[in-house]
């Protein structure tokens, strides 16, 4: 099975709900501020890694864990979704694809956040901003990884497309 977690940039929330889904972050506690900086590519991509699938390791179950930044094309989920129909098809593939959309539990302070440190390059604001939202989100976060765990684990279907929207 293949794990894709995406939002808007694909370096906040999804970088953190990849960490969770592969335990390289603690599950009963608040994250510190090291923890959240310390997350593999969290606030590390630009705008030229939109679109970009990054693979962030192998579960415990042997499925892989990706995340993507999708931008502000609100095509870019049927892109990925016909894509991935299409791949499936035409070479036969039973892996099964679960795409989980991280963006329900970003919190304002977390898109300025990214808006300073990424957008405008003025880290002193923005990062502050970044630390403060993934601890206001983080186990909301959480919430999103074990249902997308548990979605995988439970359908049938060979392509899955979570909103999460339940998470907002």
């Amino acid at each position: 099975m293949i794990y894709i977690y995406n939002d808007y940039g694909g370096t906040h929330t999804t970088a953190l709900a990849a960490a969770y889904h592969l335990n390289k972050l603690p599950k009963d506690d608040k994250l510190t501020k090291e923890q959240i900086l310390e997350t593999p590519f969290f606030n590390k991509l630009t705008r030229t890694d939109m679109g970009v699938l990054f693979f962030h390791g192998i579960d415990s179950d042997g499925n892989s864990v990706y995340t993507v930044g999708r931008g502000a094309a609100k095509q870019m989920k049927r892109i990925l979704k016909s894509l991935t129909e299409l791949l499936q098809e035409k070479y036969n593939g039973s892996e099964k694809i679960i795409f989980s959309n991280t963006s329900p539990t970003v919190p304002i302070t977390m898109t300025f956040g990214g808006f300073f440190s990424r957008g405008l390059h003025i880290n002193f604001i923005g990062v502050p901003l970044l630390v403060f939202g993934a601890k206001q989100c983080c186990h909301d976060i959480l919430r999103v990884v074990e249902h997308t765990k548990y979605v995988g684990q439970t359908t049938s279907a060979k392509l899955t497309m979570l909103e999460n929207q339940e998470f907002k």
